[in-house]
């Protein structure tokens, strides 16, 4: 669609960037606005977690698709010095939670209450995200008839003239919606901690799951008759269901 926006001399600004440097920049604010109305750390304590997470999320999103990949590597690897491109939004999950969890260790947070806090953050990050990789072409969907189906003419990635499914924006307002329910659902479960966390890993499996058959990129490997992300999503989900049971039975201290 748009996968460059503008250039100023040698400086170009690429859609997918700016959408994505949008999409955490709304991510922190809300999130220091959150922690500042429940004071669970000091000011400034969401933007060195997300700054730690983003830098995690993204180490884990390569590798996990250096992994995907595996054999195109073997044979030509000069494709790992590839960082244009190449990212697995699971990976990415993954490792910035991760992250935060040893971030909030080292800080002496709360990890439950701070996880609560930033899923939505996070799910509203995605929204954003997803619409720079409409612009981009990426993650595009399979080929479709449907009236809603969109021709891309100058992306890197998707088919040119072939009108395709557009799941990045039906990922994007599922992100949405997420992101509403999510912050509803920390407001009345705050004295649950871990409750809304682990509603995010479900929610997330579940969609990621269903969208990933209308999905046309094929460079995110398979694992039998499932992508490797619908793989990831099964153990996600059973992952975030035994979570939530405990969090929900489990009493405040």
């Amino acid at each position: 669609m748009l996968p460059k926006l503008f250039s100023i001399g040698p400086f170009t600004v690429y859609s997918y960037g700016l959408m994505t440097a949008i999409g955490i920049f709304a991510a922190v604010v809300l999130g220091e606005y959150l922690l500042k109305k429940t004071k669970l750390a000091e000011e400034g304590f969401l933007l060195g977690m997300g700054i730690a997470c983003v830098i995690g999320g993204y180490a884990c999103s390569k590798l996990l698709f250096w992994l995907t990949t595996l054999p195109e590597i073997l044979e030509n690897p000069k494709l790992l010095l590839d960082f244009s491109s190449g990212y697995v939004v699971y990976g990415g999950l993954i490792g910035g939670v991760l992250t935060g969890y040893f971030y909030c260790r080292k800080k002496g947070a709360d990890f439950w209450k701070v996880f609560d806090l930033a899923v939505p953050a996070v799910a509203l990050a995605q929204f954003f995200g997803r619409i720079g990789c409409f612009l981009a072409g990426c993650c595009y969907g399979k080929p479709t008839e449907s009236t809603f189906g969109v021709i891309f003419h100058n992306s890197l990635y998707a088919p040119a003239d072939e009108k395709l499914f557009p799941i990045q924006l039906a990922s994007s307002g599922l992100n949405l919606l997420n992101f509403i329910f999510l912050y509803f659902l920390w407001k009345k479960m705050r004295d649950k901690p871990g409750v809304t966390g682990t509603a995010y890993i479900v929610t997330y499996s579940i969609g990621r799951f269903f969208l990933e058959y209308f999905r046309g990129d094929l460079e995110r490997g398979s694992v039998g008759i499932l992508s490797t992300s619908q793989f990831i999503a099964v153990f996600t989900l059973i992952i975030g269901f035994v979570m939530m049971f405990f969090r929900l039975k489990r009493k405040e201290k």
